[in-house]
């Protein structure tokens, strides 16, 4: 079955980092492109970044742009998300999800999601 589990969320200070890892299974994981959601509490979930097959191309959100890194090792089935220079707005559950249409930042443009890392950056 298709599978995406994502991991290395927790506690953080701000200003700090870490790194989110997802873990796909059960389909050919590089024949497609993959994103990171977040969802912060009483908040809709928002794009955060995605990247094509290959790891050509990715894609950020504006407020991540230069501190955050999407990447991908399609030997190891694994998507990652390097999270650095934390603040306490990034504090949200974050989702890993498999795109199966053309545009990277919109939720209707993937298919499976996975359950979900929190992060929490304390200030």
């Amino acid at each position: 079955q298709v599978q995406l589990v994502e991991s290395g969320g927790g506690l953080v200070q701000a200003g700090g980092s870490l790194r989110l890892s997802c873990a796909a299974s059960g389909w050919i994981f590089s024949s497609f492109a993959m994103g990171w959601f977040r969802q912060a509490p009483g908040k809709e979930r928002e794009f955060v970044a995605a990247i094509t097959r290959t790891g050509t191309n990715t894609d950020y959100t504006n407020s991540v742009k230069g501190r955050f890194t999407i990447s991908r090792d399609n030997a190891k089935n694994t998507v990652y998300l390097q999270m650095n220079l934390l603040n306490p707005e990034d504090t949200a559950v974050y989702y890993c999800a498999r795109r199966i249409g053309p545009r990277p930042s919109l939720p209707n443009d993937y298919d499976y999601w996975g359950q979900g890392t929190q992060v929490t950056v304390s200030s």
